[in-house]
């Protein structure tokens, strides 16, 4: 059935929004240390771009503290250097091997302005999720025009899909509230 196939690929594209959501959630400073808040950059090592955890372990031995214990004494500077580029508002303290990264406090004007962007974020996701929606019911509605599927089986789909819909956008609700949450507190 033709419709089936619909639905699951509306199912399979919505779980690879929610999976990109929380991906880049990941990505934002809370005031606590995470491996994530490196994953975006690059160290340029010997004319290639790599990134950090390709150069040495990162570990995260007290709640706002990230080390980095570099494997090659040659790639300290690099990646001390990249991390200082990047601007995500970490200053390397460069222990021989061992590069300390202290994860400073947020503001709570940091906090607010945070808490605003990820809204804006977790926006833009919803508006993907419903844009998958838009895109699936179109698909059912051109089949029901064309006689492909009967008018019920294109009112069940839409339904159906209809609940995915609100299945992922609550989905996505939680993991705002979550980061919220995670933002909010010292």
């Amino acid at each position: 059935m033709p419709n089936k196939e619909i639905e699951k690929n509306t199912r399979n594209k919505m779980d690879k929004v929610i999976e990109a959501l929380t991906h880049e959630l990941r990505g934002i400073r809370s005031g606590r240390a995470s491996g994530a808040l490196l994953e975006g950059i690059k160290v340029d090592y010997y004319g290639s771009k790599l990134p950090i955890n390709q150069l040495g372990n990162i570990n995260i031995p007290q709640p706002r503290l990230i080390e980095i214990k570099v494997w090659d004494q040659n790639a300290v500077a690099p990646v001390e250097k990249a991390i200082i580029s990047a601007n995500i508002g970490l200053n390397p303290s460069n222990e021989g091997s061992i590069i300390r990264l202290q994860v400073p406090s947020l503001t709570s004007e940091r906090r607010n302005e945070l808490v605003k962007r990820i809204h804006e974020i977790v926006e833009d996701f919803r508006i993907e999720v419903r844009n998958i929606r838009r895109d699936a019911n179109n698909k059912l509605k051109t089949m029901k025009k064309d006689s492909e599927i009967s008018e019920d089986d294109a009112f069940r789909s839409t339904e159906l899909i209809q609940k995915h819909t609100d299945e992922y956008i609550k989905k996505i609700t939680g993991l705002l509230e979550s980061k919220e949450k995670e933002i909010k507190e010292e």
